[in-house]
């Protein structure tokens, strides 16, 4: 089941065991878009992705597209670093191509399904890929539902309240 709310996605509702996804870049770069509110809640995700961008931690889980990185930051909540971009500096890639890379966004989800069945929790994300990055959230929404959905686990997307 794919739940939309209208909430701030760094707090997940529910009781049940929970996985906040977000999209990472593979240069070790965090400082824009969710992770900055990711970072106002839990320190742990953005410590934990330097510490494995730098190659300090996570010897056996490299990090490159289509990798997650899983930090406990809570009893039952945790935090899937999911590596989808590349390129992300402007000047690095053409204007046609954001630095979102789907084929890494579906093997991360995948990777995230096997975790949330292991133990039996539920995912939650914003619309991953589809904000800074410029990734078109109707092909992200089909990978979700194709990679989790349809596998039995329960998503809820999360959009911020507009504000008046």
């Amino acid at each position: 089941m794919l739940t939309y709310r209208i909430r701030d996605a760094t707090q997940p509702e529910g009781t049940d065991p929970k996985v906040l996804v977000h999209v990472c870049n593979d240069q070790g770069h965090w400082g824009a878009g969710f992770v900055l509110a990711l970072s106002r809640r839990f320190k742990q995700p953005e410590a934990a992705y330097r510490a494995w961008a730098t190659g300090q931690t996570d010897t056996q889980n490299p990090f490159e597209l289509g990798c997650v990185q899983f930090v406990d930051v809570e009893p039952g909540l945790w935090v899937a670093n999911l590596i989808g971009q590349h390129d992300i500096a402007r000047q690095a890639r053409p204007a046609s191509r954001p630095p979102v890379r789907y084929d890494a966004i579906r093997a991360g989800l995948r990777r995230v399904r096997t975790f949330a069945q292991a133990h039996q929790a539920s995912v939650h994300m914003p619309r991953i890929g589809a904000g800074l990055v410029g990734g078109d959230w109707t092909v992200i929404e089909g990978i979700v539902q194709e990679e989790l959905t349809d596998q039995g686990i329960a998503v809820t997307v999360y959009d911020l309240p507009t504000r008046p």
